[in-house]
């Protein structure tokens, strides 16, 4: 059952569907009208501005027909036909979060639970078919990493990888990196020594938020891979002690990295960071990169500490890390907002060559909801 009615004068419908009610204003619903007078038929983009549309828009006829939303405004005197199902999936009348940490519901958390089951796909079943690519990509949206097999052993593979969903983000360290033992280094990622479970660069702002890292030689010992889901890790800590969450959470660390000549990066953000709405959106731990935290009043610094030692202790617990070998032509991405990856250490005899490069998720979204569109079927 299916019905519409008008109400406060206009400035508003009720639209019922199945029992359920949904509420939209006058002049929401006339900001998204997609007539081609209101939006480009070509790209979707408006072809007005808000200031074109009169701010005593109102409603005087509405009716449904043929899975459609029709409504008529004054003082244009114009109708414009909806979408049923647009209408319910961007219904804004519905319970607000207010729980502090709540979490797309298309991301999934994970703990070393997921080492059965990591998110990987063959490097040219990805290149040569879109729905094993869509497959790949939701994956990788949904945990916040995925591996790739069976790639090609060349220098600059990782290009390839890139290719298959964005752009390389270039910075200070070049197009790419090299992750190998190097003689007085600049970054202690260029030697054998284990690495904590970090995110990238969170000295930079805004920070890269892909990163890959391709396998070219793995012929030393240890070395292996391991990823821990910062969101887990953070909600953990939340179901600990809520306190610790929301200092974490409401004051900025300060990053910095000045190891080469000429840069000098710098950064204050939160270590767990929340939208205005309290959705959790980004997490930022890099021991080896942080600077003095001077943005903490004193009467809570005492607390920071404590919060900031355990969210690295649980960061840290074998149980919630998952580890994996490389091997020549493997690779991983991850969500540098949200994953933490670390590197055990290796011995100094055989090899250990790594490539690595920054890309950012606007590219990866935007493929993969372009994947969903084409193959709405096999769409998560």
């Amino acid at each position: 059952m299916t019905d519409v009615s008008i109400s406060d004068a206009g400035k508003h419908l009720t639209l019922t569907i199945g029992g359920n009610s949904h509420r939209f204003h006058a002049i929401w619903l006339r900001d998204n009208a997609a007539d081609a007078e209101t939006r480009s038929p070509g790209n979707g983009q408006r072809l007005i501005a808000l200031r074109d549309i009169d701010p005593y828009t109102r409603i005087t006829k509405a009716k449904v027909s043929s899975g459609s939303l029709l409504v008529k405004f004054s003082p244009e005197d114009k109708t414009v036909a909806y979408d049923l199902g647009w209408l319910l999936d961007n219904s804004y009348d519905r319970p607000s979060m207010t729980e502090p940490g709540w979490l797309d519901p298309g991301k999934e958390t994970w703990t070393a639970q997921l080492n059965d089951q990591v998110p990987s796909a063959d490097f040219e079943a990805v290149r040569r078919g879109a729905s094993v690519k869509r497959g790949w990509l939701a994956s990788l949206a949904r945990y916040g990493f995925a591996k790739l097999t069976g790639g090609p052993v060349e220098n600059l593979a990782l290009m390839q990888v890139v290719d298959l969903f964005g752009y390389v983000r270039e910075t200070n360290y070049g197009r790419h990196f090299e992750v190998r033992t190097e003689v007085n280094p600049t970054n202690l990622a260029f030697t054998g020594l284990g690495l904590q479970a970090h995110t990238d660069n969170p000295y930079r702002d805004p920070v890269p938020t892909v990163q890959v890292l391709y396998c070219l030689e793995s012929s030393a010992a240890g070395g292996e891979n391991m990823v821990v889901d910062g969101f887990a890790a953070a909600l953990r800590l939340k179901g600990e002690n809520p306190d610790w969450f929301r200092v974490l959470s409401r004051y900025c660390a300060r990053f910095e990295y000045a190891g080469e000549k000429g840069v000098v990066l710098r950064s204050r953000k939160p270590m767990i960071e929340l939208a205005p709405d309290g959705e959790l959106i980004a997490v930022r731990f890099n021991n080896r990169s942080a600077a003095a935290i001077n943005d903490v009043p004193f009467e809570e610094m005492e607390l920071y500490y404590q919060a900031y030692r355990r969210l690295g202790e649980i960061i840290d617990d074998p149980a919630m890390e998952v580890t994996f070998r490389l091997e020549p032509g493997e690779c991983f991405i991850v969500d540098n907002t949200r994953v933490l990856h670390a590197r055990k250490a290796y011995s100094g005899t055989g090899t250990r060559w790594l490539q690595g490069c920054y890309a950012d998720k606007d590219g990866l979204l935007s493929t993969l909801a372009a994947l969903q569109a084409d193959l709405p079927e096999a769409a998560e």
